[in-house]
């Protein structure tokens, strides 16, 4: 099959390899004017197309008033029979020329502004002043007949048309130019000829998701308020390894609060989306593209959570494969949202794939994450029923005396330690889980109750004798302000009963055993 190769012939080269000059010509030299003389001439060209397409549309608004003109002539030709005086035939002339003038039909008299550069030294007139001006030449023409009456109004006629003939000459010879220029203009290719064909973006957007900050607010209203709210319920005491505070509560930010993981619930749109049959990755994707608001991060823990709590209260296979399906929904739009911009086509085309590697390990992870799910509402049912009523015990660390501050001690970092008994300490320290060292380190006997109040007894009674055995517990006595008020009563009853206020009841029954004697 030939080539076609005439496309190229449209490409207008000024550094044309194979141009020859003569000797005494410096290439380099002619070669630059050959640019200067085709961009000066592409730009005349240009302005020259403007100039004759803004021509073109006074012309045409000319050429209707002229024709207008002469039907008003044709229509006022009985209202001069019998009129001989020049006055009066021009009297009926000027009337017509009025009401074409007066004629909305025909447009503004305003004609439309000259683009930028074009007859930029006169200032264009009005369609009526072009109307006057050509009855007054029509006017010089038929007095140079010296003619009366009816004749003179012919005349009239007579002038009018051919003045119409010369408008449509001209205007015949413009649009030959034009349409030469215009094709001229066409024959090369040059950087204006470069234009986008076609572009088209559409975002679908979903309905909005019903707000559920009136129901959690009236939910939260609805509970008891607790003493101590940090406790955890029955049978969800954890591990000492797993055992931690709020990462918020260590380090709140300014002007925000921890969120509250029991608010945590899967909205109205992530169930129905997590509805959706195992597999059905076809009715997913369409879904998502229906209700992409359903990609949102919380939309992925909400369903996790709907995963939890159905399997924690399964009692059927149905149950637990609607579980499992919460969780094939929940990872799937974790990995979509993960995969960047172009997540979501990229893991449907993944996904959909035969023998896809990225297939197989989606699923694992499906898996892997069901099955951890499975095993720990398996051990939560299992400890809340062999839990006893009446609560849960827990081990928290509080002063008897009230004037007296339990303080905590972190003992330094290995390589800073200065004493055996730093050392000591720093390794039974070493010896805690992550969440205890950090509620250690921030000093806060509640942060340290938080993680122990999480642990069972035995774990939390061990965990207290290893922090009282590496030093990292100190009483500290209150100071007595005498100066106030307060402090004057319990100086006074310091000196009545030669007691710290904490060991009263002791010091009262050693002074009973001394008045006895």
């Amino acid at each position: 099959m030939p080539v076609d190769y005439s496309k190229w012939d449209a490409l207008e080269l000024s550094d044309d390899s194979d141009i020859e000059v003569h000797p005494n010509v410096d290439k380099r030299s002619f070669i630059r004017a050959k640019q200067g003389q085709i961009h000066q001439e592409r730009v005349a060209r240009k302005h020259r197309i403007t100039t004759l397409k803004y021509e073109k549309v006074i012309n045409d608004g000319l050429l209707v008033r002229i024709d207008a003109l002469l039907k008003s002539l044709e229509a006022h030709k009985k209202d001069v029979e019998g009129k001989n005086e020049k006055g009066e035939v021009d009297e009926v002339v000027f009337d017509c020329l009025l009401e074409v003038n007066e004629d909305g039909s025909l447009g503004a008299d305003e004609p439309p502004q000259p683009p930028e550069g074009v007859h930029t030294q006169e200032q264009q007139p009005v369609y009526s002043k072009m109307m006057g001006a050509l009855v007054d030449q029509v006017k010089i023409e038929v007095d140079k007949q010296s003619t009366d009456g009816t004749a003179r109004y012919a005349a009239y006629q007579k002038e009018t048309g051919a003045h119409l003939t010369k408008v449509q000459s001209l205007q015949k010879d413009l649009m030959v130019e034009l349409n030469n220029l215009e094709k001229q203009e066409g024959t090369k290719i040059t950087s204006d000829s470069i234009h986008e064909g076609f572009n088209s973006s559409w975002v679908s957007k979903g309905q909005p998701s019903v707000p559920a900050a009136a129901t959690k607010t009236a939910k939260k209203g609805a509970d008891p308020e607790l003493l101590n709210p940090g406790r955890p319920e029955p049978g969800t005491e954890t591990p000492g390894s797993e055992a931690d505070v709020e990462d918020g509560a260590l380090a709140p930010v300014p002007g925000q609060e921890a969120a509250d993981d029991d608010d945590i619930e899967a909205s109205p749109i992530a169930k129905q989306f997590g509805k959706i049959k195992f597999g059905d990755y076809q009715g997913s994707l369409q879904f998502i593209s229906t209700n992409p608001e359903v990609l949102a991060e919380k939309e992925t823990d909400g369903l996790l959570v709907e995963a939890f709590n159905t399997q924690s209260n399964a009692t059927n296979r149905q149950e637990q494969d609607y579980a499992r399906q919460c969780v094939h929904q929940a990872l799937l739009l974790q990995y979509c949202r993960q995969l960047g911009k172009d997540g979501v086509g990229l893991f449907f085309k993944r996904i959909t794939t035969q023998g896809h590697q990225a297939r197989k390990m989606f699923l694992d992870d499906v898996n892997s994450t069901y099955d951890r799910i499975r095993t720990r509402t398996a051990e939560l049912n299992r400890q809340k029923a062999e839990e006893p009523e009446g609560g849960v015990e827990q081990i928290q660390l509080h002063a008897v005396d009230p004037n007296t501050t339990i303080n905590i001690i972190t003992p330094p970092p290995l390589d800073k330690c200065q004493s055996d008994d730093e050392r000591a300490s720093r390794s039974i320290f070493d010896t805690f889980p992550p969440g205890l060292q950090r509620a250690l380190e921030s000093a806060s006997l509640d942060k340290v109750n938080e993680v122990l109040g999480k642990m069972s007894v035995d774990e939390a009674e061990q965990i207290v004798e290893q922090l009282g055995n590496g030093g990292m517990l100190s009483l500290e006595e209150g100071v007595i302000d005498a100066t106030t008020d307060e402090g004057k009563k319990q100086m006074e009853e310091i000196e009545r009963t030669h007691a710290m206020p904490g060991q009263k009841g002791e010091e009262e029954r050693v002074v009973e055993v001394d008045e006895m004697d």
